[in-house]
């Protein structure tokens, strides 16, 4: 019972993010970084299926709608039939939204790593060896996924790919939308800019260093 509670809860939160997702992008309003902060897009990715589907999907509403029309003497079943297809439409471009307003970001504080509303990773730069682009096709879509042959790495993908390979000092565990991770010594992303991204990731390192090898007072 209380696992169904936590999944409606979890499920409950997902759709009204997205709604408040499409607003904000709707209305331009990013939500705000630190100054200094750099933002990475990751959503080229996806974002040529998403929009087939979205395209798909509003040419069968009125398509469906005329179907109904002849086939079904029932107002109310048309009705429905014709908003949950509308939902569906505007569901997919929330999800665009919120892929395109939560980008990865590099500021002081660390690389906070993203996917949408649903994996929100911040990776402290005193835990970073190094960072290094390598792009990699992953076995499966899903959003988080261990590495097959090394559960110690950490794939977060996007279009199952990733293209930034960050190597931990040490293992480390994250927040994943399930919970904690296993401890791990790397972890993997996505960002339409690899290069960039971790050229302005490697700029923080050596400070990251030289706080580490700061002796404590």
């Amino acid at each position: 019972m209380g696992r169904a509670i936590r999944l409606a809860r979890r499920a409950v939160a997902y759709e009204w993010g997205m709604w408040r997702n499409l607003a904000r992008w709707i209305l331009r309003r990013p939500y705000p970084v630190a100054p200094g902060a750099g933002t990475y897009a990751y959503v080229g990715g996806v974002q040529p299926i998403l929009l087939a589907f979205i395209a798909l999907s509003t040419i069968e509403i009125p398509i469906l709608d005329v179907i109904l029309r002849h086939t079904v003497d029932q107002p109310t079943v048309r009705h429905a039939a014709i908003a949950l297809g509308v939902w569906g439409v505007l569901w997919m471009i929330g999800l665009l939204a919120a892929l395109r307003i939560h980008p990865h970001v590099v500021d002081d504080a660390g690389l906070r790593v993203r996917n949408g509303t649903s994996v929100d990773v911040t990776i402290p730069w005193s835990a970073v060896a190094r960072v290094a682009v390598r792009r990699r096709s992953l076995p499966s879509s899903r959003a988080v996924q261990y590495d097959a042959d090394d559960p110690a790495v950490l794939n977060l993908g996007v279009g199952s790919q990733t293209a930034v390979d960050v190597v931990l000092r040490e293992p480390l565990s994250v927040r994943l939308p399930k919970g904690p991770s296993e401890p791990v010594r790397e972890i993997r992303l996505y960002a339409d800019d690899p290069t960039a991204l971790a050229e302005h990731a490697r700029r923080h390192l050596p400070a990251a260093e030289q706080a580490a090898r700061r002796p404590e007072r």
